[in-house]
C-alpha cells in the first residue's frame, strides 16, 4: 500500500492505493476524519470503434452501513440511485469530463463508494478527489488531476469544508473544482450575496484546491502507470480543404437563419449535399486506400469543426451572434400568469425560442417529501420538479422517468428559488413546483427559475424577492475572449462555457459553472458576473412588470389552513387513544388536521365552514373551565353530597346538594338525575383544579339577564 497526506483544515486528507479494489484500472481509498470514500476507474480494453464521442460513466453511491444504518423499504438493500446519489454523481462528472483527451474513445466508467461516514461533510468532496486521484494513476488518458473544496460563508469568516454542524445557516455554499491552473467548475448557493464575496470564495478555495493537486500528483511520481498513447483520428488535410472550399459560403449565410429549426435545416442540408458529394469510392480509396471505406463519419466531423469554427469567429470578429443579437443582448421576454385555471398557480416564461411552463400546487404538512440520507431522515416542504419533453426539441424518444440532466436543472432551479420561500410558521403550506420545458434553444433551467418566479407569486406564496436567473457563455479564441449573455442551444454547444446565476435584486441565490477548455481565470469569472448581473436585473424588470408581487388572496381551489395554539398537555386529548379522536375529527368534517409537539394545530380546507367546525370541536377538547362562566353541563353520576357535571368533554366540577337549588333539598336526585343537561357557574377552581360549580347562581344569573 502507497499512501499520501496532507493536512486540510487541522486534521490529515489521506489518498491510499495498491491494498484494495487492486483489478481496477486506478483505485484509490481517500480518508478525512471518519469519512471512508473508494473511488475506482476501469477502461474497457475494446477501442471505441465507430464512435465519435467519449462513452464515459461516474456513478456515485452512498451504502447504508457507512452510517451504521439498514436500508428501509421491503427489500432492505440499495436500491436504485437517489437523487442526492444523482446530484453528486454529476458533481463527480462535471470538472472530470473536459480533462480526457480528443479521440479518446474508449468506454469508461468511475464509481465512487461511500464505506465509511462521519460528521465531516465532505463525501462528495473526496469523491472528486478520488475520481482524479484513481484516473491519474491509472494507465487511461488524462489531463488531469483536479480537486474539490467546499466553502462556506458564516458570520463574514469563510469556512473550508464546513461540517455538518457548521454548514447550518450558511450564508454561502459552495463546491469548487479545479486543476493547478484555472477553475473547472462550481456549484452551489448563497443567501443573496454579491458577486464579491462569491469570488473571494472561490478565490480561497482554489488556494486549497492546488495543495490537493500537488497531492495527487505525489502519489502518481510513486505509482503511476504509464498512459496509454491515443490514436489521433485520420487527418485528411486535402479532403478537408476541399469541404472548406465547397461549403465555406453555404456555411455563412445558414448560421445567420435567425431560427433555431430553420437555421438547423438549412445547415442539415448543406451536410446532405456535402456527404452526396464527397463521400465517393473515388475519395474513399484515395484517402485511405480502401474504396469500400464509408466516409460520411469523417465527413460529419469535419463539417462540425467548420460550422463550429465559422460561428466562433463571427462572434470574436464581428460581435454578432448567430440570431443577430450582440454579445450582452437578451432575447425577447414574455411573460404569462394565472394561465390555468384549476391550478393553485400557474406562469408561462418565454425567453426567445425557450419556453417554461411553471405550475404551483399548495398542499398540506402530510403533503412533505421524507428523505433518506446517510446524514439522517429530514422532510422537504418546498419541492421543484423540471421536465425536459423531446418534442421541446422536435425529437421523438420515449418517455421514461426523469434523467439525470431533469434532476441536476430542477436542483439547480429549486436551490435558486429556496431562498425566498417564506418559513412554515409565517406560510405552513408544502409547495411544490413543476416546470414542464415545452421549447428548448438554450437556458431552459434558467427559464424554469423565472417562470417559477411568477408562478409561486400567481399562487399567492408571499416569497421575500423574485428570482430570475440567466445563463452565460464565453468564446476564447486566443487573447480574445467574449462573454455572451443568455446563450442558445448553439452557443453552449460550440462554446467554451456554460456559466449559470441566479438571484434577486440583493444578490446571488444560485450559481453553477462548468468549462469546456482547462479552466477560466478570476478576471473572465468576474466580468461573467458582472454582465450577469446586469443580465438578471434587467430580466427581472420584466418579471415585475408582469406581476409585481404576489397575490394577495389563494387561489379558490388551494386549501386554506388554519391555526391554532393549544396546550401541550392536552394534544393527547385532541388525538385521543390511538388517534381515535382526531381521526373522528377528520370524518366528520373532511378537513386535514396537523398537530405538531409544541402544540401548534394547522386545520386544512378549502371549505371555510368545515375548517370552522373543526376548530370548534377542537376548542371544546381542550377549552378550560373559567370562574365565573356559566355551562350547560351534563349529570354524570350522584353521591350523598352532590352531582358531578361535565361542563367541557373530559372536565368535570362537583355541584355541591346546597348549590342546587335556592331552598333546602333532601335529596339530590328530587331535583336532577344522571343524564340531566343543568345549567351551572364555575364559582371556584382549587389548587388541585377541582372545579366547585353552583345551579342556583346560574339560574339567578339567568333571571336577571332575563329581567334586563
Amino acid at each position: 500500500m502507497t499512501k499520501v497526506e496532507l493536512t486540510l483544515k487541522g486534521q490529515p486528507l489521506i489518498i491510499e492505493t495498491g491494498q484494495i479494489a487492486r483489478q481496477s484500472d486506478g483505485a484509490v481509498l481517500v480518508k478525512y476524519g471518519d469519512t471512508y470514500v473508494l473511488a475506482t476507474v476501469v477502461s474497457d480494453k475494446k477501442k471505441g470503434d465507430g464512435l465519435d464521442f467519449f462513452p464515459l460513466t461516474i456513478d456515485y453511491q452512498e451504502k447504508t452501513y457507512a452510517a451504521g444504518k439498514i436500508p428501509g423499504g421491503f427489500f432492505k438493500r440499495e436500491g436504485k440511485a437517489t437523487e442526492r446519489e444523482i446530484l453528486i454523481s454529476r458533481l463527480i462528472d462535471r470538472p472530470i469530463r473536459p480533462l480526457f483527451p480528443k479521440d479518446f474513445y474508449e468506454e469508461t466508467q468511475g464509481i465512487v463508494s461511500v464505506l465509511s461516514f462521519g460528521d465531516e461533510n465532505v463525501a462528495d468532496i473526496l469523491g472528486i478527489i478520488g475520481m482524479s486521484a484513481a484516473t491519474h494513476i491509472s494507465d487511461i488518458p488524462f489531463n488531469g488531476p483536479v480537486a474539490g473544496i467546499r466553502i462556506g460563508l458564516k458570520d463574514g469568516q469563510y469556512i473550508i469544508n464546513p461540517s455538518l454542524s457548521e454548514a447550518e445557516d450558511l450564508e454561502l455554499n459552495l463546491v469548487v473544482a479545479g486543476s493547478n491552473d484555472a477553475v473547472i467548475m462550481v456549484e452551489g448557493g448563497g443567501q443573496e450575496v454579491s458577486e464579491e464575496i462569491l469570488l473571494k470564495a472561490i478565490d480561497i478555495a482554489h488556494i486549497e484546491i492546488k495543495k490537493i493537486v500537488q497531492l495527487q500528483n505525489e502519489l502518481r511520481e510513486k505509482v503511476g502507470k504509464p498512459k496509454k498513447i491515443v490514436s489521433p483520428q485520420p487527418e485528411y488535410h486535402e479532403l478537408k480543404n476541399a469541404i472548406r472550399d465547397f461549403s465555406n459560403q453555404l456555411i455563412q449565410n445558414a448560421i445567420r437563419i435567425p431560427g433555431k429549426q430553420r437555421r438547423q435545416e438549412a445547415l442539415n442540408t448543406i451536410l446532405d449535399e456535402i456527404i452526396k458529394t464527397f463521400n465517393t469510392e473515388e475519395n474513399a480509396l484515395k484517402f485511405t486506400g480502401d474504396g469500400k471505406t464509408d466516409l460520411k463519419r469523417y465527413i460529419s466531423n469535419i463539417f462540425d469543426e467548420y460550422e463550429k469554427e465559422i460561428v466562433r469567429n463571427m462572434i470574436v470578429n464581428e460581435g454578432i451572434r448567430v440570431d443577430g443579437r450582440k454579445p450582452d443582448e437578451i432575447r425577447n421576454i414574455t411573460c404569462m400568469t394565472s394561465i390555468l385555471p384549476r391550478a393553485h398557480g400557474s406562469a408561462l416564461f418565454i425567453r426567445g425560442e425557450t419556453q417554461a411552463l411553471a405550475v404551483t400546487t399548495l398542499g398540506t404538512h402530510e403533503d412533505e417529501q421524507r428523505v433518506e440520507s446517510l446524514e439522517g431522515d429530514t422532510f422537504k416542504s418546498f419541492m421543484l420538479h423540471y421536465n425536459f419533453p423531446p418534442f421541446s426539441v422536435g425529437e421523438v424518444k420515449p418517455l421514461r422517468s426523469p434523467g439525470r440532466r431533469e434532476i441536476g436543472h430542477g436542483a439547480l432551479a429549486e436551490r435558486a428559488l429556496k431562498v425566498v420561500i417564506p418559513q412554515k410558521d409565517k406560510f405552513p403550506y408544502t409547495i411544490r413546483v413543476v416546470s414542464d420545458i415545452l421549447e428548448s434553444n438554450g437556458s431552459s433551467s434558467m427559464a424554469t427559475v423565472c417562470g417559477a418566479t411568477l408562478s409561486l407569486m400567481d399562487a399567492g406564496v408571499p416569497i421575500k424577492n423574485p428570482v430570475a436567473g440567466i445563463a452565460m457563455g464565453l468564446i476564447k479564441e486566443g487573447d480574445k475572449t467574449i462573454v455572451l449573455t443568455d446563450i442558445l442551444g448553439l452557443e453552449d454547444h460550440l462554446g467554451d462555457m456554460d456559466f449559470k446565476v441566479a438571484g434577486t435584486e440583493n444578490g446571488i441565490t444560485a450559481f453553477q459553472m462548468d468549462v469546456k477548455i482547462s479552466g477560466v481565470s478570476m478576471d473572465i469569472l468576474s466580468n461573467a458576473l458582472q454582465q450577469a448581473r446586469q443580465g438578471r436585473l434587467f430580466i427581472l424588470n420584466k418579471i415585475k412588470e408582469a406581476l409585481p408581487e404576489p397575490r394577495p388572496q389563494l387561489s379558490p381551489y388551494a386549501p386554506r389552513i388554519y391555526k391554532m395554539k393549544i396546550k401541550q398537555d392536552k394534544i393527547k386529548d385532541v388525538i385521543g387513544s390511538g388517534g381515535k379522536v382526531i381521526r373522528g375529527i377528520i370524518e366528520q368534517t373532511g378537513v386535514k388536521i396537523d398537530i405538531d409537539d409544541s402544540g401548534v394545530v394547522n386545520i386544512a380546507s378549502s371549505d371555510q365552514e368545515s375548517a370552522q367546525k373543526a376548530i370548534d370541536i377542537i376548542k371544546g377538547i381542550v377549552e378550560e373551565a373559567e370562574i365565573g362562566k356559566i355551562y350547560l353541563g351534563k349529570v354524570k353520576r350522584i353521591a350523598d353530597f352532590g352531582a358531578f357535571v361535565e361542563i367541557i368533554p373530559g372536565t368535570e366540577g362537583l355541584l355541591h346538594i346546597s348549590q342546587i337549588a335556592e331552598r333546602r333539598i333532601a335529596k339530590v336526585t328530587d331535583e336532577i338525575k344522571v343524564g340531566d343537561d343543568v345549567l351551572v357557574k364555575v364559582i371556584d377552581i382549587d389548587s388541585q383544579g377541582k372545579i366547585k360549580l353552583s345551579r342556583k347562581e346560574a339560574i339567578r344569573a339567568q333571571t336577571n339577564k332575563n329581567d334586563d
